[in-house]
């Protein structure tokens, strides 16, 4: 055990110099080029992380089968769902790299809002914005801060500390602010108090010994960030849940999904749940839009947790009926 613990150590110091090159490189060739040409080399890089990742491809056609409703369609249709899953990642990191220069401009051309969304943005200072890791989920803050909102985002820690502050810094190029996800509760909350907009992922896994909360997500126990519905109601400002649908011409456009009222927003298991639920009727309208390969459902509740749970969720089916039919 020892042993291997040693050897990857060893492999991620040799990796350390190849993975800067590689985000340097990629920096750097993703923002000279055109548009279409970025999405052409993007859509490259996507064909071989499909032939490559051998891993992410079992994680993705498992994940597919869960969205699905527990088949995967057709073995043609379910490949090119699970490529195209792919392309759609590869072109999201793209366009990360493409705004780190002229973002503003650039950001413009790519994105556009619908008009449920503009009317949210316009009336609406400051507020919380959700999403996942569908669409390009980069660009929804870039578009809120065209649109005259202060924003700011989470990032996780990506390969090296020196990595994760260069693809910080690419993207903060716009305006936007991008504090670590270690210690990010205090400048969430600062944010906030000094008027600025939220913009926070919420399908990703977080554990419940670092503060995640179990909701159900496609009929499966799953632990997500519940920081959407905090900060909602402690600063009483409303949440918006979007998502950006990629265009048949590469472009994205921000579409409504959901809007909580801030004295909705206190009840924080249940808007949690909200979000959750509004992302999975998304993606399961659009599965090649999300990031399937991602090793989603790795986590299961204790006996407790998921009592706990399944009680929430049958108190919210009741709630709902009882509402529907007034």
């Amino acid at each position: 055990m020892k042993f291997q613990r040693t050897i990857k150590r060893v492999k991620r110091v040799i990796r350390i110099p190849f993975e800067w090159v590689g985000i340097a490189l990629a920096l750097v060739l993703f923002a000279i080029l055109p548009r279409f040409m970025m999405l052409k080399l993007a859509d490259f890089i996507s064909f071989v992380m499909y032939k490559f990742d051998t891993r992410g491809k079992a994680h993705a056609y498992k994940n597919l089968a869960i969205v699905c409703g527990g088949r995967l369609p057709p073995d043609r249709r379910a490949e090119l769902i699970v490529r195209r899953s792919y392309r759609n990642m590869a072109r999201t990191v793209a366009h990360a790299f493409w705004t780190s220069f002229n973002a503003k401009r650039r950001v413009a051309i790519a994105g556009e809002v619908d008009k449920k969304c503009m009317e949210i943005l316009a009336n609406y200072k400051p507020l919380v914005t959700v999403s996942g890791h569908i669409g390009c989920w980069e660009i929804l803050s870039q578009l809120a801060f065209l649109h005259g909102h202060s924003m700011m985002s989470v990032a996780k820690n990506i390969g090296t500390n020196g990595m994760t502050r260069l693809l910080m810094w690419s993207r903060r190029s716009i305006g936007q602010e991008i504090v670590p996800a270690n210690g990010a509760f205090k400048s969430l909350m600062a944010g906030m108090r000094s008027g600025m907009s939220l913009g926070l992922l919420v399908d990703q896994v977080v554990s419940p010994s670092d503060g995640g909360m179990w909701v159900e997500f496609f009929g499966r126990p799953h632990p997500v960030s519940s920081a959407p519905a905090f900060f909602a109601a402690k600063a009483k400002v409303p949440v918006v849940v979007a998502w950006s649908r990629p265009l048949k011409d590469g472009r994205y456009r921000c579409e409504f999904v959901d809007f909580i009222e801030p004295s909705e927003a206190r009840d924080i298991w249940r808007t949690t749940q909200r979000c959750l639920t509004g992302l999975e009727r998304i993606i399961r309208r659009n599965p090649s839009c999300w990031v399937l390969n991602y090793n989603c459902f790795r986590q299961a509740p204790n006996q407790e947790e998921a009592q706990k749970l399944a009680e929430r969720v049958a108190s919210a089916r009741e709630k709902a009926a009882k509402t529907s039919n007034l």
